[in-house]
């Protein structure tokens, strides 16, 4: 799994603290210009990982960050599409296990050929540290991670 800091995506800083300032995280934000409109992916998570967010929390954080790109951008002709990861989430990027602290993750561990998964205890820019259950901790090398999701648990 490759890690790409969320300092070299273009904005996210901006928008991260604007994002943090409501009382949520940002997780992803993609930007991909086109002929006439530019189009922008974001996706938001609460930083407690009891509360689930719902269609007013990405619709409050639509109305706010919005108009905040656009004028990073200098443009108008936006689409944005803002979401939370939801239960089954696929992380993308190895920076995603810093914003999901204190979440259920799973990861297949190419060195065990297995899922391995627990709470995030801590992450940095080459591996996770993970809880299991028990209290037991470990960690794994991103380099070792050929993808990883939440635990959904009902």
């Amino acid at each position: 799994m490759d890690f790409t800091s969320f300092k070299d995506i273009k904005y996210y800083s901006e928008c991260a603290a604007l994002v943090e300032g409501m009382g949520y995280r940002l997780v992803e934000l993609k930007i991909i210009p086109a002929k006439t409109i530019t189009k922008i992916s974001a996706m938001i998570s609460s930083p407690d990982p009891a509360v689930n967010l719902g269609v007013s929390d990405c619709a409050k954080v639509h109305r706010v960050l919005l108009p905040r790109l656009e004028a990073l951008l200098g443009t108008e002709e936006t689409s944005m599409e803002l979401t939370s990861p939801g239960i089954e989430h696929n992380l993308k990027n190895a920076a995603e296990f810093t914003v999901f602290t204190g979440y259920n993750i799973r990861v297949w561990d190419k060195t065990i050929n297995d899922w391995n998964g627990g709470k995030v205890v801590s992450a940095d820019d080459k591996s996770v540290t993970m809880e299991k259950e028990g209290g037991e901790t470990f960690t794994v090398l991103y380099e070792n991670i050929a993808k990883a999701k939440f635990i959904y648990s009902k």
